[in-house]
């Protein structure tokens, strides 16, 4: 039987951060936990903190060998872009002080991985959550996001393909 390996996912966000834990190795991946990281009634430093300390607890409580989050994607708003880095910046801070390894996948790549369509919308992405890990009902968003990101660091794992060197534009 292969190796269990607990799986971190993250959807950073500056008001809301997702996290789902899933174990795989087995013949399919098993959810554990999930939610969301409510950081909207503080501001600046206090957000961040908030962020940095729940996510530490998170590591502490469950162990996970590897962290999957999501790179940061700017469109249209260079400030939000900046403030999301910033919560990126404390998770990624978190995870490095536990020693925990760190992988980054794009939206994109989450996306066609899971849904099959790299531009696929938040509802098919909670559908499909909610299926491959045999949920009775659908996450919510972000922290649909959050599995979605570990399910997705699963599959590369499972099929042997380095997600830094798809990210350099390889295909599978």
């Amino acid at each position: 039987m292969a190796e269990l390996r607990r799986i971190l996912g993250i959807d950073p966000g500056s008001r809301k951060t997702g996290f789902g834990i899933i174990e795989s190795g087995r013949y399919h991946p098993t959810y554990i936990v999930s939610g969301v990281i409510r950081v909207e009634k503080y501001s600046g430093a206090e957000r961040l903190k908030n962020i940095f300390e729940s996510v530490g607890q998170l590591l502490d409580q469950y162990q996970p060998d590897v962290l999957a989050i999501e790179k940061v994607f700017v469109y249209k708003n260079p400030k939000s872009a900046i403030t999301l880095g910033q919560a990126r910046g404390v998770i990624l801070c978190a995870a490095a002080l536990k020693g925990v390894p760190i992988m980054e996948y794009t939206p994109t790549q989450i996306k066609s991985t899971i849904v099959g369509k790299g531009h696929a919308g938040k509802t098919q992405v909670q559908f499909m959550v909610q299926n491959l890990l045999a949920l009775t009902a659908p996450p919510q968003e972000d922290a649909a996001d959050a599995l979605a990101c570990a399910l997705c660091h699963d599959r590369y794992m499972s099929l042997g393909i380095d997600p830094q060197e798809l990210s350099k534009g390889s295909r599978f």
